[in-house]
């Protein structure tokens, strides 16, 4: 099994990149980080590379995606509470994210999300151990609250 994450993203400018999660309450390793990239821890084992676009593009022989036009990957974060989401989605508003969608109850699960100020999509999740959760039926019928 593996032992890490490592999700890597492209980013147009590293200092407001990591001046926005700093915000958030995100913390950096600075061994891997430098003029071209910021380690920045998400849990015990799980790190978000933020690459400038230039050095991002040294990785791959594809186009990069321009994540404020079209949607990349959604990077989903579990949250402890309710109250978690919601605090970590205002202080992102509150740094220059956006929030493209209204929040999503299913009863079981909680959802909201918001866009840094590249355009890369962060959902929040909080899952309540206590509330049973529906068959897949239920949970894709739900209306959306886009």
């Amino acid at each position: 099994m593996h032992k890490q994450i490592y999700l890597n993203i492209a980013v147009d400018d590293l200092e407001r990149s990591k001046s926005f999660f700093a915000k958030l309450g995100f913390t950096f390793e600075p061994k891997f980080t430098d003029q071209n990239a910021a380690c920045m821890i998400v849990g015990e084992n799980i790190f978000t590379m933020l690459l400038t676009k230039p050095f991002f593009s040294n990785f791959t022989s594809k186009p990069l995606v321009d994540a404020s036009k079209s949607t990349e990957a959604l990077i989903c974060l579990s949250c402890d509470s309710r109250d978690e989401v919601d605090g970590l989605v205002a202080k992102a508003i509150a740094a220059g994210g956006s929030a493209p969608r209204k929040p999503q109850d299913y009863g079981f699960m909680y959802s909201h999300g918001f866009e840094d100020p590249d355009g890369h999509i962060w959902e929040l999740a909080f899952m309540d151990p206590n509330v049973p959760m529906p068959d897949q039926t239920a949970v894709s019928a739900a209306p959306d609250a886009r």
